[in-house]
């Protein structure tokens, strides 16, 4: 069975950076909507950033200014670069992928095991 792959997380000091990186396992119909979810113990999982296959991108106001989402169709992969990291992010990060946004925030869709990220005060 095809899954999605992250990779690139880490343990990090506040105000550094990472690059979290995710692709299929095997071959897959592309979808429209890629994105990166992530969920901390006790919290509800959360919309970090999505971007659909034009180009369109949400980001959550938390992270507004600090992560960055890119793609490229061809390979259906997506990017999460993070920048001033704080502890705040400390999370597990998930990758996903489905034909809308609502499919993802209801828990539909293609995901990854996801990637713990650290950030240290």
């Amino acid at each position: 069975q095809v899954q999605l792959m992250e990779s690139g997380g880490g343990l990090v000091q506040a105000g550094g950076s990472l690059r979290l990186s995710c692709a299929p396992s095997g071959s897959v119909n592309s979808r429209n909507i890629m994105g990166w979810y992530r969920q901390s113990p006790g919290k509800k999982r959360e919309l970090v950033a999505v971007i659909s296959s034009d180009g369109a991108v949400d980001v959550s106001d938390s992270v507004k200014g600090r992560f960055y989402i890119s793609r490229e169709n061809a390979n259906n992969t997506v990017w999460l670069q993070m920048n001033n990291l704080n502890p705040e992010d400390t999370a597990h990060y998930y990758c996903a992928a489905a034909h809308a946004t609502v499919a993802l925030n209801n828990g539909y869709g293609m995901w990854g095991q996801g990637t713990q990220v650290t950030v240290s005060a």
